[in-house]
């Protein structure tokens, strides 16, 4: 399927997991699986190099690495997007977003909180954004994350309004978690190009009836296929979509157990990965108990498959 490099489709955006070896070196056979993976599943975008992918613990070489990559084995099938865009200093960012542009992927996602540290100011914020995009090839469209870690700054009126008047971005990952500011923000951005993804599961459908764009959030790494049918059947199914979304939040709330190894032990259920080694949680966090969750979770999205005529397999 022939893809512009220009757009930014509507849909669901798993925000990719990076596999690790024993060795703790990155699992490229694993990284391809699961590339394919998602795609079977039937999403719309990657989202690579991103929070779950531990882009914090990763180098600058790893994180080009991953980007190129996930472009590469995504073959065209679907866009592919990435950020890696960590560092505090001016310079460091300015290398970074370079290099992950080179790699010829669809979309340069930028950390919101990279722009100014959590005690400076808006215009500090701004002030600095003008200055990293005269650094930043025009011909990339933009988009921009509001990233939790190491805190989480949300996007303003006067930093969404630059955007809009910049005509570089086209993609927001939201997460303020609040369905009243994602309809505000989706009023702003009516008729601009500029989509936006809910990274929440428990407002998406609300957000989804208001516009949103679609889904970009980290159960995608568990149960990518019914995201898929909620983006599929939520305009004609009005109460099966309010019965699955129900579904889908309270499962969202595994999120909290350790993430990423509990996604990561997931998938190595799904023979996706080898190890559910992370550096986030070098020493392995999971109990007993943890894992028994994502066993009764995988078994719910099984069932919820079948039931549905989703899962062919």
């Amino acid at each position: 399927m022939g893809m512009s490099p220009k757009s930014i489709v509507s849909g669901i955006w798993p925000t990719m997991l990076t596999p690790f070896t024993k060795e703790n070196g990155i699992d490229w056979i694993s990284l391809e699986r699961l590339v394919n993976w998602y795609i079977d599943q039937g999403v719309h975008g990657l989202f690579a190099v991103c929070q779950s992918s531990e882009m914090f613990h990763l180098t600058l070489e790893e994180r080009v690495e991953i980007a190129a990559f996930v472009k590469e084995k995504s073959c065209g099938r679907v866009p592919v997007i990435a950020s890696g865009h960590i560092g505090g200093a001016f310079d460091e960012q300015v290398t970074e977003l370079n290099a992950l542009a080179a790699t010829g992927i669809d979309s340069l996602v930028l950390i919101t909180n990279r722009l100014a540290d959590e005690h400076e100011s808006e215009e500090t914020a701004l002030k600095n954004l003008k200055c990293l995009l005269r650094e930043i090839p025009e011909d990339i469209p933009l988009g921009f994350y509001e990233c939790p870690f190491p805190y989480k700054r949300l996007l303003s009126k006067q930093m969404l309004e630059f955007c809009i008047e910049s005509n570089r971005f086209q993609f927001i990952k939201d997460t303020c978690c609040d369905t009243e500011m994602i309809k505000e923000r989706l009023a702003l951005l009516e008729g601009t190009g500029i989509k936006l993804f809910n990274a929440n599961a428990a407002t998406l459908l609300e957000s989804l009836r208001a516009g949103a764009a679609g889904y970009s959030g980290v159960m995608a790494n568990f149960h990518p296929s019914l995201y898929v049918q909620l983006w599929n059947q939520f305009r004609e199914s009005v109460e099966e979509a309010e019965l699955r979304i129900a579904l889908l939040s309270m499962a969202s709330l595994i999120e909290k157990q350790n993430y990423p190894d509990n996604a990561k032990y997931h998938l190595v259920l799904e023979h996706i990965f080898e190890t559910d080694r992370s550096r986030v949680l070098p020493e392995g966090r999971l109990s007993d108990t943890n894992r028994l969750e994502v066993r009764q979770l995988r078994h719910m999205t099984r069932w919820l498959e079948v039931s549905t005529g989703q899962r062919n397999r």
